[in-house]
């Protein structure tokens, strides 16, 4: 469980100051699951999955309102790796889990791009496997959102599944990934397609929204440095359908403290929108199941953007132009 309480200037068009308890996510977002394998012999075993996003602030269900939102499948599994069958991450989310040290928290790269804290398909098959340092994977959906949470990511409202078009909202990814004990490198690819009534302008099965990651880390001491580079083009944006993103970042732990900073920026191609996230956080570990935490975020807009510093909850941004600083504090248990 993970629970802060933030502030934020700059909010709307009367740049007002907004305090509150975010309901997303503090320096990871909330959850509470199930797991279960059983051997099966001869290498086999079955697996399941079952996670929920909890909101602390009131005790609401994320993902759109979904009973088991972060994840929900079964799998086998065996030395040629695990096929799995349910509501599970796409592979973007596995090729960036590494590189990006600060993940899915109060001031992410999620601020600028919704889909990397929402990487999540319903209806899909997974296959992931790792031999020698070297993972691949890959997901296949029939329907990759079932859920309408209206302008949100968490429910984008593209069910799939129709017997008069194959091709509404199909999802599919894919991931090649290298670790050593010193550095890693990632890549992956993810499509969504739209249909009808779907959010970010995918109304129609001909849309498509591509992202391509590269990404890496390297340790050197105590310290690990993250950086990647995405390229997104979403046929739903007509005037700017192309963006591209990247990101640096650093964490160094030092005894309880640990230390995370990370600069994320994304560009619209065909204009001046452009948006640039700065975070700083650090975090103290009372036990190995308790820590505290504060986190500063600046985020700095150009040409009509109005990405927000903080993307623990909906609203809270800016006008388009208009910088903002976020900070935030908070208390993380695990058991």
């Amino acid at each position: 469980m993970d629970t802060a309480v933030e502030t934020m200037n700059n909010v709307g068009a009367n740049k007002s100051n907004l305090t509150r308890m975010p309901n997303l996510t503090g320096s990871v977002p909330s959850r509470l699951g199930f797991r279960g394998r059983e051997d099966l012999g001869g290498g086999l075993s079955a697996s399941f999955t079952l996670e929920m996003g909890i909101g602390t602030d009131s005790g609401a269900l994320n993902q759109g309102g979904r009973g088991f939102g972060r994840q929900s499948f079964v799998s086998l599994n065996g030395p040629w790796g695990s096929l799995g069958l349910g509501r599970q991450y796409t592979m973007l989310f596995w090729s960036v889990l590494d590189a990006d040290v600060i993940g899915p928290s109060l001031h992410s790269m999620g601020n600028l791009d919704s889909y990397f804290p929402n990487a999540r398909a319903d209806n899909a098959i997974s296959y992931k496997g790792t031999f020698s340092g070297l993972t691949v994977g890959a997901t296949y959906s029939f329907g990759r959102d079932a859920v309408n949470a209206g302008p949100s990511p968490g429910g984008t409202n593209c069910a799939g599944e129709s017997s008069t078009d194959s091709k509404t909202c199909r999802e599919w990814s894919a991931m090649l990934k290298y670790d050593t004990a010193a550095w890693g490198a990632a890549f992956a690819h993810d499509e969504l397609r739209g249909g009808p009534g779907a959010f970010a302008g995918l109304t129609s099965s001909d849309k498509v929204d591509k992202r391509t990651m590269l990404n890496g880390y390297v340790k050197l001491g105590g310290a690990k440095i993250g950086a990647g580079y995405m390229r997104r083009k979403n046929d739903g944006y007509v005037a700017s359908p192309r963006n591209d993103l990247w990101f640096v970042g650093v964490t160094y732990p030092m005894g309880p403290w640990t230390v995370d900073a990370q600069y994320n920026q994304l560009k619209y191609k065909d204009n001046a929108d452009k948006g640039q996230l700065m975070v700083l956080r650090g975090t103290y570990n009372l036990s190995k199941r308790t820590a505290v935490y504060a986190s500063l975020g600046y985020v700095k807009n150009s040409g009509n953007a109005a990405f927000g510093a903080s993307g623990a909850q909906a609203g809270g941004t800016p006008m388009p132009g208009v910088n903002q600083t976020g900070f935030g504090a908070g208390v993380r248990h695990t058991f």
